[in-house]
């Protein structure tokens, strides 16, 4: 059959269109690590985007925290790396962002996240934005009251110091022969609430580190010593370097009293733990100079090396819209970090469990008590060189690789070397 030259063209426009067309639709990837559901939230959220959106795709690359803590600044690096993450070395990344500032409106979000966006600038005149936080964060400890009673032990008070807690673990673990009292995520960030409280500073008077002073060193030595009495047992001595490990599984599959952690945790403690105990997040423990708490948070950011910025934004401008973070905040249970959301409230639901609701108003209360080195701390640039010197320096004293003296010597040494100070 012969085919009239003026059809073939017309077909051949067509097929041509159909391919630009289907080459039209622009793929991002987000890289997404979760404590919990946040990733699979942020998912259902972005399937309704890309109903409204049908020229833009978001494939969400679920990872695990390793991944994002150690490996995402190579890939960015090397420029291989996503189009959005979710992130918690905030200012650390700050090179490879992209600033939204000019596709999104700016306004809204310096009211609504006003403060936290400073956490992903760098220096005063940094008027960028980059992202906005995912979650907001508020270190603290867990404790099984289930043994508490089982082992007849009062739980200490609203005021009760690190020493007192130690003190009435101690008898628990004890009578209940629990493999472990205490166990805290290994990592400095954990660790810094609870020196502060013992008087630490971080920061000298010019706002340059300087990390080891008395307040750090009188909560190194509880460090050291709850080890070698057995009341803390497994996190800490059981990597090596400045790698991250999380003290969850242990208080879940109670092996332990009482985890360090953050309020990150409600979500999973919530589903995992169910009715096998009863379990509640505590006020901050004291030390001589407070009960001190670290903020923190993970930022859902964009990186300038994408190729669709106007896309991204969209897709960043969608997830920071109120409603859906409202959503965002109420199904992952979150503390909000945006103005708006936080004057209103949040309904987490009839679903919650009780010890849910609970720890994140005991959260919320704890952030009144974060002290002004600690937000220093969370939005200086290079808290991650502190944080690794800690942990990577003190597991060494608590394993008997250094004495404590030579340990905090190597701390302040591995800072000033990481910072150039």
């Amino acid at each position: 059959m012969r085919i009239d030259g003026t059809f073939a063209a017309a077909c051949a426009l067509a097929v041509f269109a159909g391919a630009t067309t289907a080459q039209a639709q622009v793929e991002l990837r987000y890289m997404c690590y979760a404590d919990a559901n946040e990733c699979e939230v942020s998912r259902d959220l972005l399937d309704r985007f890309e109903k409204a959106n049908a020229g833009i795709k978001v494939v969400v690359d679920k990872v695990g925290f390793n991944v994002i803590r150690e490996q995402l600044e190579t890939r960015l690096e090397a420029g291989q790396g996503p189009d959005m993450a979710r992130v918690t070395n905030l200012g650390g990344l700050n090179k490879y962002y992209l600033d939204l500032a000019p596709h999104v409106d700016a306004a809204y979000w310096n009211d609504n996240f006003g403060q936290t966006l400073n956490w992903m600038r760098v220096g005063p005149n940094d008027k960028g934005v980059y992202g906005f936080l995912t979650q907001l964060t508020i270190t603290g400890p867990f404790v099984n009251k289930t043994m508490f009673a089982e082992a007849g032990v009062a739980l200490p008070g609203p005021t009760a110091t690190w020493d007192d807690w130690a003190a009435a673990i101690a008898q628990v673990q004890k009578k209940l022969n629990v493999y472990s009292g205490i166990e805290m995520d290994r990592t400095g960030h954990r660790f810094a609430g609870p020196a502060m409280s013992y008087g630490a500073r971080y920061f000298d008077a010019s706002g340059k580190p300087a990390v080891v002073d008395a307040g750090f060193k009188a909560f190194s030595e509880r460090m050291v010593k709850w080890h070698k009495e057995g009341l803390m047992k497994e996190i800490w001595p059981g990597a090596s370097g400045a790698r991250w490990r999380n003290a969850a599984d242990q208080f879940i599959n109670k092996d332990t009293v009482m985890h360090v952690g953050g309020s990150w945790m409600i979500q999973r403690y919530s589903e995992t733990i169910g009715d096998r105990f009863d379990w509640a997040a505590i006020p901050q423990p004291c030390g001589p100079a407070g009960c001190a708490a670290m903020p923190g948070g993970a930022a859902m950011v964009g990186f300038k090396a994408t190729k669709n910025p106007q896309a991204v934004a969209k897709v960043m401008a969608f997830m920071a819209s109120e409603p859906v973070l409202k959503e965002y905040y109420e199904r992952t249970l979150q503390i909000p970090a945006h103005k708006g959301l936080a004057q209103k409230g949040l309904n987490y639901g009839s679903n919650v469990s009780p010890q849910a609701i609970a720890a994140l108003k005991v959260f919320t209360a704890n952030y009144e008590k974060i002290p002004p080195q600690a937000h220093q701390l969370q939005g200086y640039q290079r808290n991650v060189a502190i944080f690794n010197a800690t942990a990577n320096n003190i597991s060494q004293a608590i394993t008997g690789g250094l004495s404590l003296d030579e340990a905090l010597k190597k701390v302040d040494e591995e800072i000033k070397q990481a910072v150039g100070n």
